[in-house]
């Protein structure tokens, strides 16, 4: 199993900082009976200049925001508090490349009834890409993306996650390495915990939101496209589509960008160094250790 703690770790504990192994929670609590809390993945790496830069902090924790108010749950704390809070934690652990893992959870209460309060937690760990660096085996989940009338979808809950785990441990059981969900429709929608583009022709297609959880990487994806000049469109694709695709990949703060060698029985026939979706694999590496590009010589 990972270790994500030792007998040094801190973490941030609304404004307290405990040693991990020594931090507690209700077991009584809605978030741990009910998967009721919502949570943020965010990445930190060490710079082209040697410093600590947690990239796109504010939009990670300006969403926590967002999703706490979705699900009524009492937030407290603004987003400069919370970064600095997390650059705190990343210092105390010594940690520049890291994940940082802020989770907003609720109080003892076994009924359905609103909490008053919420707590807050900051906990950070070195891990490598989520889903590895080589091209991936993915395989069309049985599952599908839940219905968005029956949740906040744009919500980063901890209960959704319930659906991606499922999905996860079926495409990892019959020798996959991650699996595609489709939303009701039937339509492509994210892996289990990223978004995906593919690409024809020259042009990447994700997509659009509505049924997936519109993630701050696949924004990422669609700024580099744009400066890169990669042509790119948001909409509806079926397994069809994706099957006619020249490379596809995932794209999300735990995995990063990471390309997929086959669909199911569809293997990609683009070699994947020669794709705008490497490209863009390599932009991104770039963008967040804020690498500057070589400047031409003449």
């Amino acid at each position: 199993m990972a270790q994500y703690y030792n007998e040094n770790t801190v973490l941030w504990l609304d404004g307290a900082i405990l040693k991990a192994s020594e931090a507690r929670t209700d077991l009584y609590g809605q978030s741990l009976h009910y998967g009721y809390s919502v949570f943020e993945g965010i990445r930190s790496y060490r710079t082209a200049n040697g410093k600590t830069k947690i990239f796109k902090a504010e939009e990670h924790f300006d969403r926590l925001q967002r999703s706490a108010a979705a699900l009524n749950m009492p937030y407290r704390y603004t987003t400069p508090e919370l970064i600095i809070a997390a650059y705190d934690i990343l210092d105390r652990n010594n940690l520049q490349d890291a994940y940082i893992r802020p989770v907003v959870y609720g109080p003892a209460n076994m009924s359905f009834n609103p909490n008053t309060e919420s707590f807050t937690v900051i906990e950070t760990w070195e891990m490598a890409p989520f889903l590895g660096e080589k091209l991936l085996k993915v395989m069309t989940s049985s599952f599908q993306r839940p219905n968005p009338k029956g949740f906040k979808i744009e919500a980063k809950a901890a209960g959704h996650y319930v659906n991606s785990i499922m999905a996860s441990h079926e495409a990892k059981g019959k020798g996959f390495d991650e699996a595609l969900l489709t939303d009701m429709n039937g339509f492509i929608a994210e892996g289990p915990g990223a978004n995906m583009f593919f690409e024809k022709g020259g042009r990447l297609y994700t997509p659009a939101t509505g049924n997936i959880l519109p993630g701050i990487t696949r924004a990422t994806v669609l700024e580099l496209c744009a400066e890169l000049d990669i042509p790119v469109e948001q909409g509806r694709y079926t397994g069809a589509d994706l099957k006619q695709a020249d490379a596809a990949f995932f794209c999300g703060t735990a995995a990063e960008v990471i390309g997929w060698a086959s669909i199911d029985d569809y293997t990609f026939p683009q070699p994947w160094k020669t794709t705008q979706s490497k490209k863009i694999q390599q932009a991104y590496k770039d963008k967040v250790i804020e690498k500057q590009p070589k400047l031409e010589t003449i």
